[in-house]
């Protein structure tokens, strides 16, 4: 800024310079003739710093809460891994020796929510993780409660997810208690419930069993929440349950997932491929 500019903004602004001038030197000199007002004045600019600092600090709060977010989750996706239903134990008997091998089954990659949907007939969730970060088709997908979906379509950096919550979805569930097996479906209505079918009337609920992955169809892995009973109502002439439960997942506050993936899935599916050929 030259010289001029300097002298021409003072002449502009000399009122309201003078007029600062004059009070902080009142400030001071107050400051320096009495103690009390000196003790006021020292109080008044602490509480002034101490509530800039603080709004300071809750704003850096605020918009860290996302990269603190995201470590958790990769966190929990790495612990996750460590579980012990995230192995399969192979014993192998020779010369009278038992060696029990443990192979890591299931891997978890965290992923965050970009896209969501809840309150259709035929919802979908997208993810911003694809094939880049290892993300194939079928792979299950829970949250950090329960069951989620599983991955419909990658692409490069994006992945797209049938939830529970879609009229093609149907999971294989246990009841928790029993050990009793049955499908997991969706009538469309509230994002809060699902139902089990399949479930025979020869064995009894109880409000609030929980319901949980079996693991049978090889995607999810055993025991993982799905939600708890309401209420089962036998169907006429059917022989089976229609059991209402409340799902364990919050659709509508989904943040962060964790994708599954299960490291003997191509093995199990050419196995069963060869099975089914010999079999037609």
């Amino acid at each position: 800024m030259s010289e001029n500019r300097i002298i021409r903004l003072l002449k502009d602004y000399d009122y309201v310079v003078v007029f600062l001038l004059l009070v902080v030197a009142s400030l001071v000199l107050m400051s320096r003739t009495s103690y009390y007002q000196s003790s006021k004045l020292i109080a008044w600019t602490n509480s002034v710093a101490g509530g800039w600092y603080s709004g300071v600090n809750s704003v850096g709060g605020y918009f860290g809460l996302k990269a603190e977010n995201d470590r958790l989750a990769a966190e929990n996706a790495l612990l996750r891994a460590q579980m012990e239903s995230s192995y399969i134990s192979f014993s192998d008997k020779e010369f009278e020796v038992n060696d029990t091998v443990y192979l890591q089954r299931y891997s978890y990659t965290e992923a965050r929510v970009i896209k969501n949907s809840w309150s259709q007939q035929n919802n979908y969730i997208m993810v911003g993780k694809g094939s880049r970060h290892g993300l194939e088709p079928d792979m299950a997908v829970i949250s950090p409660d329960g069951i989620v979906g599983v991955v419909m379509s990658v692409s490069d950096n994006f992945a797209t997810i049938m939830p529970v919550l879609h009229s093609d979805s149907r999971n294989s569930v246990r009841v928790k208690r029993t050990g009793i097996s049955g499908s997991l479906v969706w009538d469309g209505l509230d994002y809060r419930y699902a139902q089990v079918v399949d479930v025979p009337t020869t064995h009894q609920f109880e409000a609030g069993d929980t319901i949980v992955t079996s693991g049978l169809a090889g995607d999810f892995p055993e025991g993982i929440a799905v939600g708890y009973v309401e209420e089962a109502e036998a169907l006429s002439g059917s022989g089976f349950y229609k059991v209402k439960i409340r799902l364990a997942t919050d659709f509508n506050k989904l943040d962060h997932v964790y994708i599954i993936h299960n490291r003997f899935r191509a093995e199990q599916d050419t196995l069963m491929a060869h099975t089914q050929k010999h079999l037609n």
